[in-house]
């Protein structure tokens, strides 16, 4: 539990940065663009190598963000 706990630290609401959407490390990159890659059928690996800024453990944190037992 205290993994999702940390990993849910990568998620960021800041006014100031996508307009307050919830995003990946303070970054523009959004949550729900994450989710989108992922419901478009992109395998996390292909995620990796498309946006290198991205961790492995961000796109853990974003399906937990939306589904907390994740």
């Amino acid at each position: 539990m205290e993994n999702a706990s940390l990993n849910l630290q990568r998620i960021t609401l800041n006014p100031n940065v996508c307009a307050g959407k919830p995003t990946i490390r303070n970054m523009r990159f959004t949550v729900a663009q994450m989710l989108e890659l992922l419901a478009s059928g992109m395998s996390g690996e292909e995620i990796l190598v498309d946006y290198p800024f991205v961790e492995q453990e961000d796109i853990q944190a974003c399906l937990q963000y939306v589904v907390p037992t994740a």
